[in-house]
């Protein structure tokens, strides 16, 4: 049996005492309501930054604490844990379920591989535009598990060639490992689907603020600052910290295409869930256009997200055989988990509004001559080194609603802050720990902590510039 680490140990009983402590002080600090939620977002800050228990459990916390101290009644709590936004992702899940199943995304890599080329470069360029567009539509954590091995077989090649494993491989291997783990965090950022930092935001808008943002919208600054960030890392991986001059080696592929022709010619079964997949992008690129030319339709990205679901479920492969793409016991794979701290975020955020804690912010904020710009990049810069450390869809969950407060302080559009800061959230580059696909790639034995952590740093810093630009200009450029 495993030994249980002290942060998890101590952190089970500071939650809960910090929730007793703050509920039951002798005196207010802002009003009951607001008091309570102040300690369940203590309680839940310090269990999801110690992992004590599932983060997706400590977002339940607020469907017991909120009615029994009466900040909100049962109902209106859990109406937050069946919200659209929780739907919406749970379709792009299903989606992304079928073409882990049909082996769909190995093929995609592979293909993008292929067309890129095999000189060291290009190999890696391949792997990061192939981790990335992937990121577009499934976790992160898939496609990073999907490109692992077949780099790992591009990277043997140099490991037992005849002269060894030198400094030029050491570096090919690194741009590799880091290229794919960074693309996997940046292509996510991409699409209102591609990572759930996104849909927390999504859903505080609709949920408390009654502001849209559509799948098509998001894309439209989502995906050319996904390109900006993923040309970066390449040249910053490629050409500046591990540069590969000179490297040269043809056998990668005969890898690449050895992996493709495992696959076999394109399936029946990949082909029904492609067209599924390119009819419900399709769907939500051109939603409100098909809205305009038939009014009544409604079509919201939700029920688009359902409607590819469903589909999946219930049109049949083999109608004689009663065989579907999908059947329910596929969705053990499902990250429920996910769906229930959405719901939770969502909680919370309802709470701080009710409570009238954003009130409090916004009042102060805009009683103070602090420079817009000033309170941008602090709030970039806590929110980009913190998600290093915890979890980017919980911390998205708690600042979110604080920084919606403090946009309506400054008095400018709250989607000019919460955008940057929200994609902030999916630009941890320095540590293991700090996404899953940082910790697979650590996993390979390829990289170093402290090779991350230079690389990342850098990284980190130049996504913060970036991030300014994105509020200063395209942020009010299209929304």
């Amino acid at each position: 049996m495993t030994k249980h680490p002290i942060s998890k140990k101590i952190g089970l009983f500071l939650g809960p005492l910090l929730f007793i402590a703050f509920q039951f002080l002798p005196f207010e600090i802002i009003s009951e309501k607001a008091d309570t939620v102040i300690a369940t977002a203590l309680w839940m800050v310090f269990w999801w930054i110690t992992e004590a228990v599932s983060i997706s459990v400590t977002s339940l916390l607020p469907l017991l604490l909120f009615p029994i101290f009466k900040v909100m009644p049962i109902d209106a709590v859990g109406a937050n844990y069946g919200s659209p936004i929780v739907f919406l992702f749970f379709g792009g899940f299903v989606l992304a379920l079928a073409i882990e199943k049909v082996n769909l995304h190995r093929r995609i890599a592979l293909t993008i591989i292929k067309k890129t080329g095999t000189t060291p470069n290009k190999v890696v360029l391949g792997f990061m535009i192939a981790t990335a567009f992937m990121s577009m539509w499934i976790s992160n954590t898939a496609c990073t598990v999907v490109m692992l091995p077949i780099a790992l077989s591009v990277i043997r090649l140099l490991v037992d060639d005849a002269d060894g494993f030198t400094k030029q491989d050491q570096n090919f291997a690194l741009s590799v490992m880091l290229g794919i783990a960074f693309s996997a965090n940046a292509g996510g950022i991409a699409t209102v689907i591609g990572t759930p930092p996104n849909s927390v935001l999504i859903g505080l808008l609709e949920n408390e603020y009654d502001i849209e943002v559509s799948f098509f919208k998001w894309m439209l600054l989502g995906l050319p600052f996904s390109v900006v960030l993923i040309t970066v890392i390449y040249y910053v991986l490629t050409q500046w910290m591990f540069p590969n001059k000179g490297l040269v080696f043809n056998a990668s592929k005969d890898v690449i295409q050895s992996e493709y022709r495992k696959l076999g010619r394109t399936s029946a079964r990949e082909k029904h869930v492609l067209v599924t997949f390119a009819v419900i992008v399709f769907l939500w690129i051109f939603r409100t256009l098909i809205n305009n030319l038939i009014p009544g339709l409604a079509l919201s990205d939700t029920t688009i997200s359902i409607l590819g679901a469903l589909a999946l479920f219930t049109i049949p492969f083999n109608l004689k055989a009663g065989d579907f793409i999908l059947n329910w016991n596929d969705t053990q794979k499902l990250s429920w988990g996910i769906l229930i701290l959405f719901g939770g975020g969502l909680a919370l955020a309802n709470g701080m509004s009710e409570s009238g804690i954003i009130e409090i912010i916004a009042t102060n904020i805009s009683s103070s001559n602090i420079s817009i710009l000033f309170m941008a990049v602090l709030l970039i810069t806590l929110m980009l080194f913190m998600t290093e450390l915890m979890s980017n869809v919980a911390l998205t969950a708690v600042l979110a609603p604080v920084v919606a407060g403090i946009a309506i302080g400054l008095d400018i559009p709250m989607l000019y802050l919460l955008i940057p800061v929200t994609i902030a959230s999916s630009c941890a580059f320095m540590l293991p720990m700090a996404t899953p696909p940082n910790a697979i790639v650590f996993a390979s034995g390829y990289v170093k902590v402290n090779q991350m952590a230079r690389v990342g740093l850098v990284l980190n810093i130049i996504s913060i510039v970036l991030l300014v630009f994105v509020f200063k200009f395209f942020v009010p450029l299209i929304f």
